[in-house]
């Protein structure tokens, strides 16, 4: 049996948050901002850290620079379980990047400097360790511009291997939504976008038919929808999932916790509506506290959020039965 349920390869980073800012920014004049947080940031990270404090052993693989910011980020990390034994950190003068994020109330302004998560490479991979899991996920597909050109022979390697494997593209800041991605679709198991991404994804206007022209492509396409749940496509049926409702304090990072309670549900042998709804749970709660893992900093919260939405999958035990021969 494999040590780990989950491999990630992506990108680790702080997300630096202010609140309370203006609409329209003034060059030049000195901008009060009514609030501060710093928090572990990146989506492959909120990820990995978010399926960990949820009892999945996730491993974690990531390039970093030599900084304090870089090992502020580090650290928050393994305090939640994941390992980090195979993180390389860069020889050269290249800094973990940072996200800052700008809250005008109902919107907000991401300003990601890249760093490392631009120099990950092919060569950077322990391919061994990556396929000691049951499954392999990748996020923030079109920041990893040194390892996207490999990303197809690696995704093909890993299935060849047994693993399934999940996508979450996130944004492209380019917005040309191009290579590698309809390379990888027909390699992907699960399709985690949000309505947006998937509508560009697909080149379609409407998300209907974004999901027609991917049906025949990704078996299961699980589309986060904020305030309206999710929608999963399960081998073209198509179902609606309701919302959690609850107050948000910050909605940052809520897709990225969907996913790690989509793919805990998942892996423990719930089916794709059954999972979504499990996303739907871990992402509202993701919004109790600031950032994408504050509210997952506290494990009896956490608990009893889970048990009161009837969360599927608690601390290696599968409830209501549906125990597999899974490691989680």
């Amino acid at each position: 049996m494999q040590s780990l349920d989950v491999t990630i390869a992506g990108e680790i980073n702080l997300d630096l948050i202010l609140y309370g800012l203006p609409r329209e920014i003034p060059v030049e004049r000195e901008v009060l901002a009514s609030g501060l947080e710093v928090t572990l940031g990146s989506s492959s990270a909120i990820l990995a850290h978010n399926l960990a404090t949820l009892g999945v052993a996730t491993g974690f693989f990531t390039r970093m620079g030599r900084d304090e910011l870089g090992e502020i980020a580090f650290n928050r990390l393994a305090q939640s379980g994941v390992d980090l034994s195979r993180v390389v950190r860069s020889s050269g003068s290249t800094t973990t990047g940072l996200t800052v994020l700008l809250h005008h109330r109902e919107v907000r302004r991401i300003i990601t400097y890249p760093g490392t998560m631009f120099e990950m490479s092919r060569a950077d991979l322990d391919i061994e360790y990556l396929a000691s899991a049951r499954h392999f996920h990748l996020s923030s597909l079109f920041l990893h511009r040194a390892l996207k050109a490999d990303l197809p022979q690696l995704f093909r390697e890993l299935k060849a291997r047994g693993l399934t494997i999940s996508l979450d593209t996130n944004d492209d800041p380019e917005d040309t939504w191009g290579s590698p991605l309809q390379e990888l679709l027909p390699l992907v198991d699960i399709l985690l976008p949000n309505k947006d991404e998937l509508c560009r994804i697909a080149r379609r206007d409407s998300l209907d038919e974004a999901l027609g022209e991917l049906a025949a492509v990704v078996p299961i396409i699980a589309v986060k929808c904020g305030r309206d749940g999710a929608i999963v496509q399960d081998h073209g049926k198509r179902t609606r999932v309701a919302a959690v409702p609850v107050d948000p304090v910050d909605t940052i990072g809520a897709g990225d916790s969907f996913n790690a309670g989509f793919l805990a549900a998942w892996l423990s042998g719930c089916n794709a509506e059954e999972s979504a709804a499990a996303g739907n749970i871990t992402g509202a709660f993701s919004t109790q506290r600031p950032g994408g893992t504050e509210a997952f900093r506290s494990p009896k919260e956490l608990a009893s959020f889970l048990r009161r939405h009837q969360f599927p999958v608690m601390r290696g035990e599968v409830l209501r039965g549906k125990r597999e021969s899974h490691t989680i």
